[in-house]
């Protein structure tokens, strides 16, 4: 299984935009939220978001833009493949 991380940002975007976004991002098979190695579950930072699965980075990418496209903004999107993450200061959900 791999894990990615993803950031989007969309460009003079509302709440409502945003809230759009976190739709379309879930229908595509994203959270987000990210699980500690203790089972513990944390809220990411606004914009970013959590994929596990057996997809390549190139997938990913491709889904977070359909899903970026939906919100009729004009957006940014960055997708990195982890192999270990590490946090500080993300709410406990």
């Amino acid at each position: 299984m791999a894990y990615f991380t993803t950031r989007v940002e969309l460009h003079g975007a509302s709440a409502a935009d945003y809230t759009l976004l976190h739709e379309k991002m879930e229908a595509m098979g994203f959270t987000d939220t990210i699980v500690g190695d203790n089972g513990v579950r944390f809220k990411m930072s606004p914009g970013e978001y959590n994929f596990e699965g057996t997809a390549t980075i190139e997938q990913v990418g491709l889904a977070a833009k359909a899903a970026a496209t939906q919100t009729n903004r004009n957006w940014a999107v960055f997708v990195s493949e982890a192999v270990k993450r590490s946090w500080e200061g993300l709410q406990i959900i």
